[in-house]
């Protein structure tokens, strides 16, 4: 039977080499001549060069080309690609969030191009520009088939304006070569555009894709053609100094103090394929704040990686394991430790460096070291932090992939225990996408090393999809022994056999107000090895989802739930509470419903409501998120969510409020507001962060940061601070 399956699994591989996208081409002329980028196509070099035209429809439909068309002109002078657009439109009724950079897609005109430079159908460079000349970037990996593989916090320099006329906007780019990565010698690149028009209510892309997958997924490209080969060319050597003057005061320990910081970053391309990423002295203190979350379950929950240092080629760090449960790697362990109470505190990082990229079109390289700094208050050890990865390409969209990992503390710590002086895992992963991305499958071992652990210290795992137009279905099965350890990795818990099957069956009316509709099953189940796997948790959902054609969407879902908990659990989080105990079984249904309006309108929300029976009581949740839009200067939003627990006695009942009003407005494309107030009575906090950004020059800035936070119970301040930052991205 395991024989069977490994010879299935390359039969799927072989058979998505033969896959092909349709035959879609614009070549790329070489001419040495510089348009102005002032978003007018009015230079005669725009006639010269080829173009692409003929978008086909996304939504609402895919079977049709596009009712308003696009026409994307390129050519390249040896040193830099130019971009000319001209968008037809039904008017000037345009909607954008803001003139902010870097803004996301969906509900609002604008354009993204993507680059595959290396021809896997793997990663690819996206630029994107909307009808009032903002721009953005974002890096693609692990084939665009999800959300994990588009990341906004990727910067590289290059110019973008827009105009608009009557029933048209027009577009002009010019992004130097070396802003990709690519092989020298190079003729040919995978290229689509995919674009939103709010006023016709459509979305469009060059190459068709078909709805069912995600709109930049690689797997439906078309081809660009250089008329010269692509030489070799000196990236500049990027410097990123930076001065932070800091003031705080922490009320509890009434204590206060300022100082002075002096750090930067460094970037250095290695050939067309490397870069080599140098920091020293790193601060975050201008890093968008995470959200905050009501968390009833008995786990962690990760956050995203948001510092730029970790960002290119992150997924040659993280995309190893199963991300829900087994993640060997997880970016933001490094610069968080646990102090002496077990309270999670900053860690300095002191400096390091990573190295990424492709080595060649069919291997890609990564290692990473970095040091933090020793804590002898809070009894934290100065540890070495690195990773090395290498990636191997297989068949058309496939790869196989090595790693291995190791956290050590730098010396000797009386309060450090042997077994957590240094922890290593090693480990192997083989990921499967068919040249359509029908097939996705994912299958790893890796193993940890650390002071005195046994054989209990396996984490293993398999995933296997196929998403066709009418039926997607996928499994995942994973195992973390007991003693599987990864320090800088995200595991939620060890000691389980966990597998998960959903079966969805997707409806696609004509001639209907609902787009698509569809009916998923989703069972997952949690056993646990040590107790001869017994079923510790299962979950049992039944949903129906509709997405309407005027792109609001409702989903209704029905849960039923089993637990069995090893150690005793407070649901309520209070500090007099007793606490639901272990050993002890419950079994209990949820009933939920969401909806989602137009955010093509100026005033859009979503709401949540859910009631069913929780452990051994009762939960009643509901949330809402409301956004105004007062474009293009302003954008208010608002996210309020109350969770009800009602258990019987002796356990504790609990309300918890989330409110997070958020405030931002972009006074011009390089003056930014942005306010974001968060309160939460499971944290006992109240915070408020306001930062200023003035980008003086590109990618250059300077922040004003304030941030304030009070204990909600007594209302009285905890801790406060303010940054004046300064920052230049200084090419060499």
């Amino acid at each position: 039977m395991f024989k069977f399956s490994i010879c299935s699994l390359f039969f799927l591989a072989s058979l998505s080499v033969l896959a092909q996208n349709e035959d879609k081409h614009i070549a790329i002329k070489y001419i040495p001549e510089i348009p102005q980028i002032d978003g007018i196509l009015d230079e005669g070099v725009w006639e010269k060069a080829e173009s692409a035209t003929k978008f086909q429809q996304y939504f609402p439909s895919d079977t049709i080309l596009a009712q308003k068309d696009t026409d994307i002109r390129m050519f390249y002078d040896g040193t830099h690609l130019y971009i000319g657009i001209r968008l037809e439109t039904s008017g000037s009724n345009y909607v954008t969030p803001s003139l902010k950079r870097d803004f996301r897609a969906g509900g609002n005109d604008n354009i993204s191009l993507l680059f595959d430079t290396f021809n896997d159908g793997t990663n690819a460079f996206l630029f994107g520009i909307n009808p009032f000349g903002v721009i953005r970037e974002a890096l693609i990996s692990n084939g665009g088939g999800s959300d994990g593989g588009f990341n906004t916090s990727w910067d590289v320099k290059w110019k973008g304006e827009a105009r608009s006329f009557d029933n048209y906007y027009t577009a002009e780019l010019a992004i130097p070569l070396t802003s990709f990565k690519f092989k020298e010698g190079e003729t040919k690149w995978r290229f689509n555009s995919y674009r939103f028009d709010t006023q016709n209510n459509e979305t469009s892309t060059w190459a068709k894709i078909p709805q069912n997958q995600s709109i930049y997924s690689l797997a439906f490209m078309g081809e660009m053609t250089f008329e010269k080969p692509l030489g070799k060319y000196r990236t500049p050597i990027a410097i990123i100094p930076y001065v932070n003057t800091l003031a705080q005061k922490d009320f509890e320990t009434n204590t206060s103090k300022t100082n002075l910081k002096f750090g930067g970053d460094a970037k250095v391309a290695i050939g067309n394929g490397m870069n080599l990423d140098i920091t020293l002295n790193p601060d975050f203190s201008n890093v968008e704040v995470d959200n905050v979350f009501t968390n009833l379950t008995r786990f962690e929950v990760s956050l995203p990686e948001k510092r730029q240092f970790f960002v290119d080629n992150s997924d040659l760090f993280s995309s190893f394991g199963g991300s829900q449960d087994a993640n060997p790697f997880f970016s933001r362990r490094i610069g968080i430790a646990r102090d002496k109470d077990n309270n999670s505190i900053e860690n300095k990082i002191i400096g390091g460096f990573r190295l990424s990229g492709k080595l060649s079109n069919d291997w890609r390289l990564g290692f990473l070291n970095l040091q933090t700094a020793e804590d002898l208050e809070n009894e934290i050890p100065s540890n070495n932090n690195s990773m090395f990865a290498l990636q191997r390409k297989l068949f058309s969209r496939s790869n196989i992939g090595l790693f291995f990992i190791n956290r050590q503390a730098f010396k000797s710590y009386d309060f450090v225990a042997p077994e957590d002086r240094y922890n290593r895992v090693l480990g192997v992963d083989y990921n499967l996408a068919s040249a359509d991305n029908t097939w996705n499958g994912k299958f790893y071992m890796h193993k940890s090393f650390q002071h005195d652990s046994d054989s209990k210290d396996i984490s293993t795992g398999a995933y296997m999809s196929y998403n066709s137009r009418k039926f997607n279905v996928f499994s995942d099965w994973v195992y973390i022994g007991d003693d599987f350890r990864s320090d800088l990795g995200f595991i939620r818990r060890t000691n389980i056999f966990k597998f998960v099957t959903g079966f969805e069956r997707v409806f696609w009316p004509t001639a209907s107000k609902i787009n698509s509709h569809s009916f998923e099953v989703f069972p997952i189940f949690t056993l646990n090895p040590e107790l001869d796997f017994k079923t510790t948790d299962y979950t049992v959902r039944a949903s129906w989802g509709a997405e309407f054609v005027n792109q609001t969407e409702f989903n209704f879902s029905v849960d039923t739930n089993y637990t069995y908990l090893v150690n005793e659990f407070d649901p309520s989080r209070s500090a007099e509470a007793v606490a639901l105990p272990a050993n002890s079984e419950y079994t209990y249904s949820t009933a939920a419903m969401n909806f989602s309006s137009d955010s093509r309108k100026a005033f859009s929300y979503s709401l949540e409501q859910s009631y069913g029976a929780f452990f051994n009581g009762t939960r009643a949740s509901s949330a809402a998120e409301m956004t105004l839009r007062l474009q293009p200067k302003a954008a208010i939003s608002l996210l309020v969510s109350y969770d009800k627990i009602t258990l019987p006695a002796p356990y504790s009942s609990a309300d918890f409020w989330l409110v997070s009003p958020s405030f931002e407005f972009t006074f011009s494309k390089s003056i930014f507001w942005s306010t974001l107030v968060q309160y939460s009575n499971q944290r006992n906090n109240l915070g408020f962060n306001s930062r200023v950004q003035w980008r003086f020059a590109p990618l250059s800035d300077l922040f004003i940061v304030y941030n304030d936070n009070y204990i909600v119970n007594d209302f009285k301040p905890r801790n406060r601070s303010i940054n004046l930052k300064f920052t230049y991205w200084l090419n060499i």
